[in-house]
């Protein structure tokens, strides 16, 4: 919730007429709007932004700029991850809230479900401290390179685990921004994400239809009046 008044409302994006058919795009959730950004839950599934090739035009920044011609995008999610986007609203306010990223002075928190039974750390939040880099071989995958990795962090914890499924819940912080960062650290740690078709090994393929990874909350100051604002979404599994 932020200070201004929060709006929950369901986008029904305009018809496209292609040749010989009739398209219509599927709702996309409003969260929140204001003068200077809008939060948007992203449903898995969709590109966050276009792709290369005419069939991955659609995607969420295109279908909230349909709506709202001043939406600008400041971060992403994988295609496969759901969960709460910022669009800034203009240059001076997507500048100042690609800065709050870069300077990392966002709280990103996501919800997983792992395979295996995590056991938790000793303090509350376990730390994965791993680099990352390109796999040239397969890109666009990416892999743990010591050598030629970039730093990147996640925190987490675990909030619960099912031991019947062989399974985990886990809260995860990343503090670091990287690609893929944690598909790759959980999987490194041998507790890949459930319903990885990405990333699949034997242990995770086939055990559900989606990733099992939602953007649960994000929280950042209002780039306008510096007031903080905080927001959460419901895990959909």
């Amino acid at each position: 919730m932020t200070n201004g008044r929060a709006i929950t409302a369901i986008y029904m994006a305009k018809t496209t007429r292609l040749p010989n058919q009739i398209r219509v795009l599927p709702a996309f959730p409003l969260i929140h709007a204001d003068p200077a950004f809008l939060i948007v839950d992203k449903p898995a599934g969709l590109l966050a932004v276009p792709g290369r090739g005419a069939d991955k035009q659609d995607c969420l920044s295109a279908r909230v700029q349909r709506e709202f011609a001043d939406a600008l995008v400041v971060h992403r999610l994988d295609m496969a991850t759901s969960g709460l986007m910022v669009f800034a609203r203009g240059a001076d306010a997507q500048r100042a809230l690609s800065r709050s990223f870069a300077e990392r002075q966002v709280d990103k928190r996501y919800e997983a479900v792992v395979n295996g039974c995590v056991e938790p750390p000793e303090s509350e939040w376990g730390t994965i401290d791993l680099p990352i880099g390109i796999d040239w071989p397969r890109r666009p995958l990416r892999v743990i390179d010591p050598e030629r990795g970039k730093p990147s962090v996640t925190r987490w914890r675990v909030l619960g685990v099912d031991e019947s499924a062989n399974q985990s819940r886990l809260e995860l912080k990343p503090v670091t921004g990287r690609s893929h960062q944690l598909r790759v650290h959980l999987k490194a740690i041998g507790h890949g994400i459930v319903g990885d078709a990405l990333y699949r090994d034997a242990e995770t393929e086939g055990l559900a239809t989606r990733l099992m990874l939602h953007a649960s909350q994000l929280g950042f100051s209002h780039p306008v009046s510096g007031a903080p604002c905080h927001w959460r979404s419901a895990v959909p599994f």
